[in-house]
């Protein structure tokens, strides 16, 4: 079976979980921003035999309501949380040199500071995996409708990237944690359905795209911070 196999299309989220730790072992890891999304794969990851490993990005000016859902994570699962942060002297230079608010100013200082502190930590965590798990799903934006569930990852060679929920609604996701009384962060309630740095994200409008709150000011096929290409 290649990575590339329609048959991983007909596999449920469940399934594919079990399939990955089954074909890649200590070697698959969930890389969670305790979205929705995410909330909703650690609830299955813990109810896996083995659980599959997880890991975050800190990248230093996440909201208050990210952390305490984290904690509720290791509360409630026991799970263990492995956190990645930011090279401290590259985050220095970058506010002494442009100040704190330089992503503002265009597409191309909002990537340096993405690439800073989210971009290369993924890229310290994932170069101890053979394969990684996002919450990713087609119906989020313009930037992620064709993404298969189960790809070689052209950003990441040789990893494998894993998108189980890839063809869920957001009427499935809201669906399974109320079923299954899943913790979430507490700013969804406040009309905030994507979440990423404080600074970065506002709250929706309704009829706005679910994540028109991420980085507001810019065009929607520019709404990746290079995590996802």
């Amino acid at each position: 079976m290649t990575f590339q196999s329609t048959d991983f299309e007909l596999k449920s989220a469940q399934e594919l979980l079990s399939w990955s730790f089954e074909r890649f072992g200590p070697d698959v890891g969930l890389a969670s921003s305790f979205g929705m999304e995410d909330m909703v794969l650690i609830d299955m990851i813990a109810k896996l035999d083995n659980p599959i490993k997880i890991f975050t990005l800190d990248t230093g000016r996440l909201h208050e309501e990210t952390y305490e859902v984290m904690e509720r994570v290791r509360s409630r699962y026991g799970l263990e949380i492995k956190t990645y942060f930011p090279d401290q002297d590259a985050v220095e230079q970058l506010v002494r040199n442009k100040g704190f608010f330089s992503f503002r100013e265009s597409v191309e200082n909002r990537k340096e500071c993405c690439a800073i502190r989210k971009v290369e930590p993924l890229n310290r965590a994932l170069g101890e995996l053979k394969a990684w798990v996002t919450g990713m799903r087609r119906d989020q934006g313009v930037t992620r409708t064709d993404i298969a569930k189960v790809v070689e990852d052209l950003d990441h060679p040789p990893l494998i990237k894993i998108n189980p929920l890839a063809d869920w609604s957001q009427e499935q996701i809201e669906s399974y944690i109320e079923t299954n009384k899943v913790p979430v962060n507490a700013l969804h309630k406040k009309n905030y359905p994507s979440i990423g740095c404080a600074a970065c994200t506002r709250a929706v409008e309704p009829g706005e795209d679910i994540r028109a709150g991420r980085w507001w000011w810019e065009n929607p096929e520019h709404k990746e911070c290079g995590l996802h290409r």
